[in-house]
């Protein structure tokens, strides 16, 4: 062993008693093949013999009694004496590696998992006393304490459930709160994706907080706290919830639909994310999918259940798909059938749209282009049209049909130089 590695280890021995983990740890990315605490015992048996040597060949117990000056633990790892006294850096923690790993189990057996990841929350004494250490040793070769737990009681876990732990995303992430004494379990969420077909109108795909008391409940809401009674996340999310012992669901939709439009077709996809679940793959989707429609009572529809990593999520959001519409127009006035389809095939192409009136209040008021690529007249009666319309994802389509005032242009009342407005719509297909 290098001679400064043998002065720094002296110099830690001088602050006080440390344990074979502590003195290991300060030199944990040399020789990384030993476990921290048969390298700290491997150095202070080290430490023992040069002393013995020293005395031997000179006589001299200089070091000896420079180092034991400042500590009485010194003398004993130096001479005959064992180690007895308390850590000061880590308190003996590693002493109680099986009483953490207890319960750590017992924590995990309440919930299902496949991957698992232990942390670890320090104290502040822990921290200082750490902070210390590295100080007056001056290392560059070591490793924190919770590391080193961390790793010790997954080693342990891994052993005893046959579960792996993995880093990145595990199913769960086991906390040890070392200033509580106790552990935490944090579930990461799990992703189910799927479409939805929404059959009835009046309801929107989120829950929408009441405008007038902000979701807290009042006489304007009926003390819901909601706009509208309910919604396609609430009618999906209910029996999730329920079926996988979860605290909470997100809803993210693949765009969306006006709350007075059907959604029809294949369907819209999304992503269902699932908060603290504590029941997982155990869960039979096509069985929960039945459950779902059946609590919907044919409003909403749900196919295509399957489980997904979290990068589904931001697949779903970054989407654009070309989608397809049935609107139903109505006009101001009756015109000849020529002339609306005449002026209805104006509008395939680019259109720009600044940000409709509508939506105005939650969106940046922004230009934006957007493509119609196809407009067909399906049928025509006095002043009531239907139009089958495909476009680019992003398109406000009523406003296609009235012009917002002149911020959607060409439109159909444009066109036309009357007034039209959407009285019905219906997304009939979303393209996969």
């Amino acid at each position: 062993m290098d001679n400064s590695i043998l002065q720094m280890a002296s110099s830690i021995l001088s602050e006080g008693s440390i344990c074979d983990h502590c003195m290991g740890r300060i030199f944990a990315n040399l020789s990384t093949d030993l476990s921290n605490d048969v390298r700290g015992a491997a150095i202070k048996l080290v430490l023992s013999m040069e002393a013995d040597r020293m005395r031997q060949e000179s006589g001299s117990t200089e070091w000896l009694e420079k180092l034991s000056a400042s500590s009485k633990y010194a003398r004993k790892v130096l001479g005959k004496g064992g180690y007895e006294d308390t850590c000061w850096v880590c308190g003996n923690l590693f002493n109680n590696i099986e009483l953490w790993v207890e319960r750590v189990i017992d924590a995990l057996s309440a919930v299902e998992y496949n991957s698992f990841l232990i942390s670890t929350k320090m104290t502040g004494l822990l921290s200082e006393n750490e902070e210390i250490l590295w100080s007056e040793s001056g290392t560059r070769f070591a490793e924190p304490i919770k590391t080193e737990l961390n790793r010790e009681v997954g080693k342990i876990i891994e052993k005893r459930t046959g579960k792996k732990a993995q880093l990145r995303r595990p199913d769960v992430v086991v906390v040890i709160e070392l200033e509580n004494d106790k552990v935490r379990l944090d579930i990461n969420s799990l992703f189910i994706y799927g479409r939805y077909r929404k059959l009835v109108r009046g309801i929107p795909q989120t829950r929408w907080a009441c405008r007038i008391c902000g979701g807290k409940g009042c006489e304007e809401c009926g003390f819901t706290g909601k706009l509208y009674p309910e919604s396609v996340e609430e009618l999906v999310s209910e029996r999730v919830i329920k079926a996988f012992n979860a605290t909470g669901t997100v809803f993210h939709g693949a765009g969306r639909e006006d709350v007075d439009a059907l959604m029809l077709g294949n369907g819209r996809p999304f992503v269902l994310e699932v908060r603290g679940a504590k029941k997982r793959s155990s869960i039979d989707l096509s069985a929960l999918q039945q459950e779902i429609n059946a609590f919907a009572s044919y409003k909403v529809e749900v196919s295509d259940l399957e489980y997904v990593d979290h990068s589904k999520v931001k697949q779903i959001k970054e989407m654009r798909t070309d989608k397809t519409y049935k609107l139903t127009v109505m006009l101001e006035e009756n015109i000849p059938e020529e002339r609306l389809k005449l002026c209805s095939n104006k509008l395939r192409g680019v259109i720009t749209q600044q940000t409709p009136t509508r939506a105005i209040h939650h969106r940046a008021d922004l230009i934006r282009k957007r493509s119609v690529r196809s407009i067909e007249l399906e049928s025509f009666d006095e002043n009531v049209a239907v139009f089958i319309v495909t476009c680019e994802s992003g398109l406000y389509v009523k406003e296609l049909i009235s012009g917002d005032g002149g911020r959607t242009t060409p439109s159909l009342g444009e066109a036309l130089g009357i007034y039209a407005k959407v009285v019905g719509i219906d997304v009939i297909n979303i393209k996969s």
